[in-house]
């Protein structure tokens, strides 16, 4: 094998894992369009935080389909209600003491990821990952 048989085996390997490479950056997230799949979704399992990754396992949550949250942040109880508002999750919650301000948000699927995005998706992201 020559020089440049040897070039081309090696830049026909390194195009074969870019394009890998490429494709699995292009598994997006999908976004969850009604309360029905989201329900399939939570129905059963817990939601871990797992980005932003400071807060790593500090939030831990249950979502019921009736419209309930319960769980902890921080190890302070969380309390709230759900409901499905024009393809948006919107929530009241209390965290501790604390009564954290309604807000719709976009959710998004990847596998077993889920991705809240405040403020109808414009606002900060947050990631769990659902444990059943």
């Amino acid at each position: 094998m020559g020089i440049s048989a040897s070039f081309a085996t090696a830049a026909t390997l390194i195009a074969g894992l870019l394009a890998t490479s490429a494709a699995t950056a292009q598994e997006q997230f999908q976004r969850v369009q009604s309360k029905s799949d989201f329900v399939a979704l939570v129905d059963g399992t817990e939601l871990s935080i797992l980005r932003p990754f400071y807060l790593r396992n500090a939030i831990k949550l249950q979502v019921s389909p009736q419209g309930g949250i319960a769980g902890t942040a921080l190890r302070k109880p969380v309390t709230g209600a759900w409901s499905w508002e024009n393809g948006f999750f919107c929530r009241e919650m209390t965290y501790g003491d604390n009564t954290i301000p309604a807000n719709c948000q976009l959710v998004a699927v990847k596998g077993d990821e889920l991705r809240f995005i405040s403020d109808q998706g414009q606002g900060d992201r947050a990631d769990f990952r659902l444990k059943r």
